[in-house]
């Protein structure tokens, strides 16, 4: 069999008018080879006949689990085949044949419609940003793609929390502008496992009078528009970038945001911020109450004078111990009330474990505390006030009389 140079030079060769004697007596072959490589109507091609191997006794028996279980691990296949070669001679065969059994997922072209859908996913940049306590994590982006236009948003946030979750999806609707008709989601813990939300997650996409969609596994193309994203943020935006605190990435990747939506996107063919308007037409107004979002706790404040967000204590005012305190906090700020009155305000802090404590709460403590610790003054036996035993009697009937203070009729 010539090779697929020969059979081009070969070609060349006689359609340059090379009598074919001269062309196998050039290139030392046989006439046939000539005429047979002018006669064909394609490349030669090498293709080995099938022969017997030591898999082909038991393929059958192996198909007929594969028909049932697609999936069935091929160690398990080859206990039950009674297989006792080589291991990865056997597995290597199953991988082969598994295409031919497994069921067929299509999937369609997704076509979407002005104003219709918002894709949501969590995105972790792989560098780890500077903490208030000098820590070093990974910290998630929220990132919520419009689907006709391709119009991004992002923001970072501390946790996967419900709580924050709602607070990053209400900060980033709100730069959209609009809502759209359906947020979309995969089974993401803090929006819901199941067939149910998490808690706080109905109440308000009712308030946006939106519909909140919580994909099936194994569907990754429903959210494919936002799940390319984050590859492209890894490779368009992270290479050579360095990061101070959580508020510079999100200062960077805003910059860069602005620049990423005025590019033409390839599957569009067009740039998001052109379409954007047209997304933002079909849209939802923003409500005109704003959702119930972030932190809220009410708690009767110990003697330890702080309260708890996520796993950091916070520092209140002392003078309200005892009481029941409203908590309450976004992305930014904590903030503790009673009866409405501010007792306590602190940035909130991203990092673990840590306790935050207000120098003027811990002055007031002392202060109390001194005073708790004053020894008490005791009563004056002179000018205690006894009331005259027969005040009772007369009160209850027992004798005659008005009682000491009562006005004789």
């Amino acid at each position: 069999m010539i090779s697929m140079e020969d059979w081009a030079l070969i070609r060349r060769l006689v359609a340059d008018g090379v009598p074919q004697r001269q062309v196998a007596r050039d290139l030392g072959i046989g006439r046939s080879t000539v005429a047979r490589a002018v006669a064909s109507d394609g490349p030669p091609k090498y293709e080995r006949p099938a022969v017997s191997t030591s898999f082909t006794p038991f393929e059958p028996a192996v198909r007929q689990l594969l028909v049932t279980t697609p999936d069935m691990p091929a160690t398990v296949i080859a206990e039950r085949v009674g297989w006792t070669g080589s291991i990865s001679w056997f597995r290597d065969n199953v991988r082969g044949l598994r295409p031919d059994h497994r069921p067929v997922d299509p999937s369609d072209r997704l076509i979407w419609l002005p104003g219709d859908a918002a894709q949501c996913d969590l995105w972790f940049p792989p560098k780890k940003i500077p903490l208030e306590d000098g820590t070093r994590t990974l910290l998630p982006v929220l990132v919520i793609t419009a689907a006709h236009s391709g119009f991004m948003v992002g923001r970072m946030i501390p946790t996967r929390t419900t709580a924050d979750l709602l607070l990053g999806m209400w900060m980033l609707l709100q730069l959209l502008g609009r809502v759209a008709r359906r947020l979309i989601w995969d089974n993401e813990s803090g929006i819901g496992r199941g067939k149910w939300h998490a808690e706080g997650v109905g109440a308000f996409t009712g308030t946006l009078a939106t519909t909140l969609q919580r994909l099936k596994p194994n569907d990754p193309e429903s959210k494919g528009v936002v799940e390319r994203r984050n590859g492209y943020f890894e490779t368009s935006f992270m290479p050579g970038r360095e990061f101070e605190s959580p508020a510079d990435f999100d200062a960077q990747f805003g910059e860069w945001l602005t620049i990423a939506n005025a590019r033409i996107v390839r599957t569009i063919k067009a740039r998001p911020i052109e379409l954007l308007d047209a997304d933002r037409a079909a849209m939802l107004p923003l409500p005109p109450v704003p959702p119930a979002v972030g932190w809220v706790n009410r708690v009767r404040l110990g003697r330890d004078y702080y309260v708890r967000i996520d796993s950091n204590d916070y520092s209140v005012d002392p003078g309200v111990i005892g009481r029941f305190v409203d908590v309450t906090a976004d992305l930014t700020r904590v903030e503790v009330r009673h009866e409405g009155r501010l007792v306590a305000a602190h940035d909130r802090v991203w990092a673990r474990g840590m306790t935050i404590t207000d120098p003027a709460h811990v002055a007031a403590a002392k202060v109390l505390r001194e005073q708790f610790q004053r020894p008490r003054p005791a009563p004056d036996p002179h000018t205690e006030l006894v009331r005259d035993l027969a005040d009772y009697d007369r009160a209850f009937g027992l004798i005659d009389g008005p009682v000491d203070g009562e006005e004789v009729a």
